[in-house]
């Protein structure tokens, strides 16, 4: 296995955060779980606390097609609400974004843009296509936020401190000083995939180059686009509050909020807290 197979199934296969949401996943209404109130909530009821956040990140497992249903849901529902929203994607870098804005103003079609994803992520086009199509159909601007992958190679292979200034672009310093709850899933994702084929700290921050630049992303469009607000697409890991959001508490005030999928009959999600994340997926209802 490559390295560049390796980090990119990192965050999608190591999770832990429960199993898919049911398989009739649809257009409705998301049940979600306020993890600090312990209630069960529809996200029409949730809405307008969610409106009061500038970002708003949902995490996914990359290969569940009904995450990404609950994804598209969420977006729609603040779509209507009148929300300026942007959608900020892991799935594509910020070279890319030439890319993005041709595809949402209808300047590209499927054929050419389905080939900019290819190039930029290794998951199935249909898993992300309805999400892609609303984005263009209603003008939602879509914003690379990612890094070139060959970046996140060579930092695992060699540290943070191989990047020559080119490739470290906006990125601050980088190294393997996390949370210890982050830092023990990092681990658990090195031990289940590295198996000692990559120096451990090299792997972290490799982690590390992701939600920072996620999150450095991220806060640059809101800061050129002060009405506009930001719902990311990240896998789990990512949008766990000890990923994107810790960079971005870091580095800003501006409110976030962070939603989870969470879907399993024999376990307890009140093990899960407002330290891991504000709003769980449990199912999409009619």
């Amino acid at each position: 296995m490559t390295v560049e197979v390796l980090l990119f199934f990192v965050f999608s296969v190591l999770t832990f955060f429960g199993n898919p949401l049911p398989s009739n996943a649809g257009q409705g209404d998301l049940l979600l779980y306020d993890v600090a109130r312990g209630e069960e909530e529809r996200l029409s009821a949730v809405l307008q606390r969610l409106v009061e956040k500038r970002i708003i990140l949902v995490g996914e497992h990359h290969t569940d097609e009904t995450h990404h249903k609950a994804q598209l849901t969420i977006i729609r529902a603040l779509h209507e609400r009148g929300v300026p929203l942007a959608v900020g994607l892991e799935m594509f870098r910020a070279d890319s974004q030439g890319l993005l804005d041709q595809w949402v103003r209808g300047e590209i079609g499927e054929e050419a843009f389905r080939r900019a994803y290819e190039e930029n992520w290794g998951y199935p086009w249909p898993l992300y296509r309805e999400i892609f199509e609303y984005a263009r159909h209603k003008k939602i601007p879509l914003v690379g936020l990612n890094v070139p992958r060959e970046v996140t190679q060579k930092v695992a292979r060699r540290g943070f401190k191989s990047l020559s200034e080119r490739e470290k672009g906006i990125l601050p310093f980088v190294e393997c000083k996390v949370d210890p709850d982050y830092m023990a899933f990092i681990r658990r994702a090195y031990g289940a995939h590295a198996h000692g084929k990559l120096d451990f700290s090299n792997f972290c921050e490799a982690q590390l180059v992701w939600d920072k630049a996620m999150a450095i992303h991220a806060l640059r469009y809101l800061e050129s686009n002060p009405d506009s607000k930001m719902l990311i697409l990240a896998g789990t890991g990512h949008a766990w509050k000890k990923g994107i959001p810790e960079q971005l508490r870091q580095r800003s005030s501006l409110p976030w909020a962070a939603i989870l999928p969470f879907f399993s009959e024999g376990e307890d999600r009140r093990s899960m807290t407002d330290a891991d994340a504000d709003y769980l997926i449990l199912r999409l209802s009619k």
